[in-house]
């Protein structure tokens, strides 16, 4: 890490950051029950003598020099975590080192970013004349898209110009993300005995509309994302071998681009199935920023990558321009025995600091 011209040295920060991890791991945060580890967050900007406001399990606070007539750069992760994986060898809730990794549930997704996150608003708190305030937001909920997260927040706070959201990204920007689309299905059908003939069979007609479907590819491929992805993720229909059933259901899966709304892309699947669809929820949208954004040249300027990613996070439900970046590897997220580099910890802090040094 470079030296960091702060009150605080790097080693601080260091150690700080996994001190810090090291006791939300020890806290259990599934969504919806996140209260204890919001004491934790609190308590650790107390002991830094940096006020926090709370909101349900959200915690959040602004920079010493807050200035109202300034837009402001948002810090955002999240302090939920799944339930631990089924296949774990080590105590979910007991924080291991052990050569170079920290070990835990949420020590990966996404304790890493909130604990380098934390480190970076300490570094910057005390600092006069920013052209942008600094705002952080630890918040709940994100595992589960909860109503009570970052979205019931968001209000709450000042003028937000950027969100910095916190996720497993090897420190890499996601300047694009996908949406996320589930659809109910159901075709109906006339029921009858298995022994007779029916040309009206509601499975049968059904497996023809999924194939179509699964097969249909949407006229707009992202620059970013690709192809808007329909997965077919559950299908259920019958209660006996000797009845044809009056209908078959079905869910879908559907990871939608930048370049259509969620409802958009639910018109279009709509226009061509005969299944009635039902969209469970139109909130999760694809979401992308410029490559020209000052926060993206601040980036590749130092060295760092862009891509498209497939996965959502509480970015989708932020309304302002976003952009997701945080140290550890996503593919590690909801694994057994979950664990981040230290070094990754390091990093994270180290790059967060020298691309806002250049934007702030």
């Amino acid at each position: 890490m470079q030296e960091l011209k702060s009150v605080y040295n790097k080693e601080e920060l260091l150690n700080n950051a996994v001190q810090l991890l090291k006791n939300l791991i020890e806290i259990p945060s599934f969504s919806k029950d996140e209260f204890n580890t919001s004491v934790e967050i609190e308590n650790f900007f107390s002991k830094h003598q940096i006020p926090t406001k709370r909101f349900k399990n959200n915690i959040w606070a602004v920079n010493k020099n807050f200035d109202v007539f300034k837009p402001s750069v948002l810090l955002n992760t999240h302090h939920d975590t799944v339930k631990p994986n089924k296949a774990y060898t080590l105590d979910p809730f007991v924080p291991v080192e052990k050569d170079g990794k920290l070990y835990g549930l949420g020590s990966n997704d996404a304790g890493a970013s909130l604990v380098s996150m934390a480190q970076v608003f300490l570094y910057f708190y005390e600092k006069e004349d920013l052209k942008y305030n600094l705002v952080i937001a630890l918040t709940a909920e994100e595992e589960i898209s909860g109503f009570d997260g970052i979205e019931a927040l968001f209000p709450q706070l000042p003028n937000i110009e950027l969100a910095i959201v916190g996720e497993p990204t090897q420190m890499n920007l996601a300047i694009a993300e996908k949406g996320l689309l589930v659809i109910d299905g159901e075709m109906k059908g006339t029921p009858s005995h298995a022994a007779h003939p029916n040309d009206d069979n509601s499975i049968v007609k059904c497996m023809q509309d999924l194939q179509h479907i699964l097969d249909f590819k949407f006229p707009k491929v992202s620059e970013y994302l690709g192809d808007v992805k329909i997965t077919l993720s559950g299908i259920h229909a019958g209660v006996q071998h000797n009845v044809v059933p009056e209908s078959c259901n079905f869910t879908l899966d559907v990871r939608v681009t930048d370049e259509y709304s969620n409802r958009e892309a639910f018109e279009m699947i709509q226009s061509q199935m005969k299944s009635t669809l039902t969209a469970r929820s139109f909130r999760l949208n694809s979401s992308k920023i410029e490559m020209d954004h000052p926060f993206v040249k601040a980036g590749l300027e130092i060295g760092r990558t862009t891509y498209g990613s497939p996965t959502s996070s509480d970015q989708a439900i932020i309304p302002c321009t976003s952009v997701k970046m945080g140290p550890g590897d996503s593919r590690r997220s909801h694994t057994a025995d979950e664990f981040i580099y230290i070094n990754e910890i390091e990093e994270g802090i180290d790059i967060y600091i020298q691309i806002l040094e250049k934007v702030l």
